[in-house]
């Protein structure tokens, strides 16, 4: 079952609050995204760290509704 882009944002919003966020749908069927994070959260973490704290506060929709992601993230300077 696919996600929507809104609802997917709206997650990643809601979870990383004050950061630039761009999602992108790469194949036009809300199954597959580009999603790139830009947050304060992310500072003095290494990407894996990154990386499992947006999987995380996925609440467990990569192993449902979400089948790939492409995922870039960074914290601010």
């Amino acid at each position: 079952m696919p996600i929507e882009q809104k609802k997917l944002e709206d997650l990643i919003k809601d979870k990383f609050p004050n950061s630039t966020i761009t999602i992108e749908d790469l194949a036009g069927d809300n199954d597959h995204y580009s999603v790139q994070i830009e947050s304060d959260i992310f500072n003095g973490l290494s990407r894996i760290q990154q990386h499992q704290l947006v999987y995380k506060s996925l609440d467990g929709l990569m192993d449902k509704e979400l089948h790939a992601m492409q995922l870039k993230t960074k914290g601010t300077k």
